[in-house]
Parts: structure tokens; C-alpha cells; sequence
């Protein structure tokens, strides 16, 4: 063997090595797991009874399902309002951690606590300030001279109070990815700017928000996906609740799991992964982003 074919097999061994352990964690907790899922998915696999094959019968059960078309319908619903809201409130936030002033980094501190809460205890704070009898939320709306507001008792009182804590918790998360994109912006194209007379509107319109583009797509993905597979908030607020209304997709499966029936919940978790999938190829797409994320 030449000395070329022996510093080429050297490097080939060290590039194997590195990547090993990188191609091992994908196919332990990520390929393994996502095909043993589509698997169960066609299988009768329901704990008291015998496992059978069941082809595509879970799937046309899910389709023929009415809880799954509220769920479906909620969980669409959810990301249509919550991650606009999101994305517009986070940019506001980033603006405002990124103006030069003493206090930036307390500022930056305290607004990304909701975020460092864990989901449960938000979840939690949030139970407490919608109660009926003492909640804060009800103690606002008597100060305006309004009737106290069942706020987990109604299917809207329900949607919009899981919003806004959704909002106030996931919020911070998009203006620190929207921050790091402002932070990576040169200041001299605002110079330049301000010196030929722009205002503030249209140097965010002109400068800032086009060259944001690729951070923008960033957090939306983000966001949509993870408002696609809400969970945590929903259980411990309302758990699906009233009559359903509220029932995500992830807390339609988990119920199913819970309950059993195997077979079932995998074919709503890949239904779950296929949305995901198609959600993020939208929002690529979106508004010809594809250039900019590749």
C-alpha cells in the first residue's frame, strides 16, 4: 500500500470515527423509534387483546373519527393564532433588548424567565390566575366593571386563555432568535440610512425585516411545530376540556396510550409527524423563504 492510500484510509478511519457516534445517536432514538412507531401503526395492538395485523384499518378508524377532526381542527386553529401572535409580539421583544441602553441586560434577564419556567408550573400559574372565584384574570375584568369570566369553562374562554399563556411562555424563545438575528445586522446600514432622512418604519421595513428573513423562517419553524405538538399546557389547564374542545392531537394520542390501545395512538402520532412535515415544508415555502434557509 502507497503512503497516498494509507494517509487516505488514516483520514477515512478518523472521519468514521467522528461521525459514529452522531449516525448512532440518529438511528437508536430517532430512526428506530420513528419506524417501530409506523409499524405498531398498522397492527391491532391493544393491551388486553391479541396483537393483529391491521394494515390501514387504523388509519381509516382515524379519518372516520369525530374526536380526531376536533382535535385536527383545534390543533390548526391553535398554530394559526398563536404563532402569528408569537412571531409579532417576539419581534417587538427583540426591538426592544436590542435598543443600547444601561439596563439591556436585566432587561434581557427578565424577559426570558416565562421561558426558563418549566411547562408544568407555567401551567400551574397560569390555573391559578384563571380561577373563577380569585384569579387574576377575573380580578381585572370586575375592575372594568365586567361579570367574572368562567375562563376553562367555555370552549372560547378556554382557547383564548391557553393562547395567552401559551404566548406569554413561548414569546421569549422567538425574540432571543429573532435578537441574534438584529445582533448580526451592520449598524452602518442604519447610519446610512438615518443620514438620508428614513424614519424608524422604514428602516424596518427596508432593512431590517428583509435581511431577517432567514432568522424569521427560523423561528417559525420552531414554533410550528412545537404548537403543532402542544401537550403539557393543555393537560394541566384544561385536559382537553369542555367537551373536548380544546384536545390537541399530542393529548388525543396520549389518551389513546394510556388507555391501551398502542395501535391507535401510533397511527395519531404519525399523523402528528406528517403534519409536522408538511407544516414545515409551508412555511419554507413561504413567501419564497426556500433561498434564503438553503
Amino acid at each position: 500500500m502507497s503512503k497516498k492510500q494509507r494517509n487516505i484510509s488514516s483520514d477515512f478511519l478518523w472521519i468514521a470515527g467522528f461521525l459514529f457516534p452522531g449516525i448512532a445517536f440518529l438511528v437508536i432514538f430517532i430512526l428506530i423509534p420513528v419506524f417501530g412507531t409506523l409499524f405498531t401503526s398498522l397492527i391491532s395492538d391493544i393491551t388486553f387483546m391479541k396483537r393483529q395485523w391491521a394494515g390501514l384499518d387504523n388509519y381509516i378508524r382515524l379519518f372516520n373519527d369525530s374526536a380526531f377532526r376536533q382535535s385536527l381542527g383545534f390543533t390548526i386553529l391553535f398554530i394559526l393564532v398563536s404563532v402569528p401572535l408569537e412571531t409579532v409580539s417576539g419581534m417587538g421583544l427583540a426591538l426592544l433588548m436590542h435598543v443600547k441602553s444601561p439596563f439591556r441586560g436585566v432587561i434581557r434577564a427578565i424577559i426570558l424567565i416565562p421561558w426558563a419556567i418549566p411547562a408544568a408550573v407555567t401551567g400551574r400559574i397560569w390555573e391559578v390566575i384563571y380561577n373563577v372565584n380569585y384569579g387574576l384574570a377575573n380580578y381585572l375584568v370586575s375592575m372594568a366593571g365586567f361579570d367574572p369570566v368562567n375562563w376553562l369553562g367555555t370552549a372560547s374562554g378556554a382557547f383564548i386563555a391557553i393562547v395567552l399563556a401559551d404566548l406569554w411562555k413561548t414569546m421569549p424563545f422567538v425574540a432571543i432568535i429573532l435578537l441574534a438575528g438584529l445582533s448580526s445586522i451592520p449598524e452602518t446600514l442604519y447610519q446610512q440610512a438615518r443620514i438620508d432622512g428614513a424614519s424608524f418604519v422604514k428602516r424596518f421595513f427596508s432593512i431590517t425585516l428583509p435581511l431577517l428573513r432567514p432568522v424569521i423562517v427560523v423561528a417559525l419553524l420552531f414554533r410550528t411545530i412545537d404548537a403543532l405538538r402542544i401537550f403539557d399546557l393543555i393537560y394541566i389547564l384544561t385536559s382537553g376540556g369542555p367537551g373536548g374542545s380544546t384536545t390537541s392531537l399530542s393529548l388525543l394520542g396520549y389518551k389513546y396510550f394510556i388507555g391501551g390501545d398502542y395501535g391507535y395512538g401510533s397511527t395519531l402520532s404519525v399523523v402528528i409527524f406528517l403534519c409536522a412535515f408538511l407544516l414545515s415544508l409551508v412555511v419554507i415555502r413561504l413567501g419564497q423563504f426556500s433561498r434564503e434557509v438553503s
